[in-house]
């Protein structure tokens, strides 16, 4: 008795694991591709989405609301897109670039992913992608004044330094000049 319930379970799961195996199936992840956030300079978001399932994914649609407006300034791309179809084993990427409009800390956290699994489904299967997690963005006076040239900076420093230079210069080049006319009078 035991032997055939054991029997009629495993018969279950392997038949709803093929039932399973022949859907679409979303993996997705997000992640910021900067090294250093700053305000007021560009951020790229990049989604990946990799259906690893047996059949086409249909109606795949990504909404990310995690960057309020008054925070983030969309300069390129879309946070809601949406792909007819994914066919099995392959991928999508979607890449968004924003400008932070303060510094501070803010937490990235995952994009919503929805789709069909399988021409027959009518409910939508709901997913969501890896969160990077929290980041700092960096003022961008503090960026600036790290990691700029300091052009004018150094200009001035030359023009301070010239003085103290040209001027022991110039006073040896006439001493040499003095003596060698006298060596050459000798002469």
């Amino acid at each position: 008795m035991k032997s055939i319930l054991f029997l009629a379970a495993l018969v279950a799961i392997v038949y709803s694991e093929e039932l399973e195996e022949s859907r679409g199936r979303i993996l997705a992840s997000k992640s910021v591709l900067n090294n250093m956030l700053v305000e007021s300079r560009e951020v790229t978001v990049e989604y990946v989405l990799f259906n690893m399932g047996k059949s086409s994914a249909l109606k795949v649609q990504l909404t990310d609301n995690t960057f309020p407006a008054d925070q983030f300034e969309v300069v390129s791309g879309s946070l809601q897109v949406s792909w007819a179809r994914i066919a099995p084993g392959s991928n999508v990427t979607h890449v968004v670039i924003l400008k932070p409009k303060s510094d501070g800390m803010f937490n990235f956290t995952s994009a919503e992913v929805s789709y069909l699994a399988s021409e027959k489904d009518t409910k939508e299967t709901l997913g969501s992608t890896s969160a990077p997690g929290l980041g700092r963005i960096i003022a961008f006076q503090d960026y600036d004044r790290k990691y700029s040239p300091h052009y004018l900076d150094w200009l001035a420093f030359t023009v301070m330094c010239l003085p103290s230079l040209a001027i022991p210069f110039m006073l040896w080049y006439n001493s040499k000049s003095k003596y060698e006319q006298i060596k050459t009078k000798k002469n």
